[in-house]
């Protein structure tokens, strides 16, 4: 599995499934598995047992993983892919690499 280049509070749209053409912002990231939780998609129905910290029990609405290949970056407004440039920075006279992630369409450093 290639490194994920989503991270939290990237905004990204839907490109297939359910919910596709839907837009949200990234609320988790699971590298691992390769899924992301994304404001307002991917809606699951949980029945709850009532308990001390929800007394009344019932029916939650609450967002679902979904797999990461099946959203796409916003950047400006439409969707495209990301890649990653490696540039080395000297500080106080020390040098280092830096991973910064870019537009595919447009080639703008989307971090920054």
């Amino acid at each position: 599995m290639s490194k994920m280049k989503l991270k939290t509070g990237d905004t990204v749209k839907v490109i297939t499934g359910k919910d596709k053409g839907k837009e949200g912002k990234i609320l988790d990231v699971n590298s691992k598995s390769g899924r992301v939780l994304v404001e307002g998609i991917n809606k699951a129905t949980k029945h709850t047992k009532p308990s001390a910290a929800n007394q009344q029990g019932g029916i939650i609405h609450k967002e679902a993983m979904i797999d990461a290949s099946n959203v796409m970056y916003m950047h400006k407004g439409k969707p495209t892919k990301l890649g990653a440039v490696v540039s080395t920075v000297e500080r106080n006279g020390k040098t280092k690499t830096v991973r910064k992630r870019v537009a595919k369409t447009t080639g703008e450093v989307v971090d920054k």
